[in-house]
């Protein structure tokens, strides 16, 4: 694997094998099948990106946000273990949230596992906030979901009112829309798997 960036780019069902074989081995005990994933992966309510490195998938993160709704849902994003601590985490939740106000979305949600620390530190310091629990949501681990909810006006403000963090993240991301008022530049740590369903 190469030490830059790998490329952001939108996921496609050719995809599909190479994104099962990462949420497999990403969420052994709660993967998605592959029938939902084609199903995610084929709506138009949705939006899948991918991370290539060197001709390999080496992450995947997804949305629900219907065209011209308030609000949005990340569903999921995972980051192979070979490629974690290199700011992939941060560039596909950043594409993901420019995917979100693009689509028109003031508010964005998601669940995470509360014993995922590395994913919740992604969240929060990039301006989510808990909002509340489901209590032994995923299953068969009977691990608690925090709910956490972004004000992507908010956090576009925050970010444009931090210039610093704008060179540090420049370019990180792919098919930036300037509607979302420069959310890239917010500042974020790198994630392990983040599972966001």
């Amino acid at each position: 694997m190469s030490a830059a960036l790998p490329a952001i780019r939108p996921a496609t069902l050719d995809d599909l094998d190479a994104i099962m074989a990462l949420e497999r081995a990403s969420f052994p005990t709660d993967a998605w099948s592959a029938g939902m994933m084609h199903d995610e992966l084929a709506s138009p309510h949705g939006r899948y990106f991918v991370l290539q490195d060197a001709g390999a998938i080496v992450g995947y993160g997804g949305i629900r946000a219907l065209t011209g709704a308030k609000d949005a849902d990340i569903q999921t994003i995972a980051i192979a273990e070979a490629v974690r601590g290199r700011g992939c985490g941060r560039a596909l939740l950043n594409q993901l949230l420019h995917e979100a106000a693009a689509r028109g979305a003031r508010e964005v949600f998601l669940d995470v596992r509360a014993d995922n620390p590395v994913a919740q530190s992604l969240y929060a310091k990039t301006g989510f906030a808990e909002i509340g629990r489901r209590p032994r949501y995923y299953q068969p681990d009977d691990v608690d979901a925090i709910v956490m909810r972004l004000d992507l006006r908010a956090a576009a403000e925050s970010a444009l009112s931090h210039p610093a963090h704008s060179s540090r993240s420049a370019g990180r991301t792919a098919d930036r829309d300037e509607r979302s008022g420069g959310l890239a530049s917010a500042p974020c740590p790198t994630t392990e798997d983040a599972r966001d369903r």
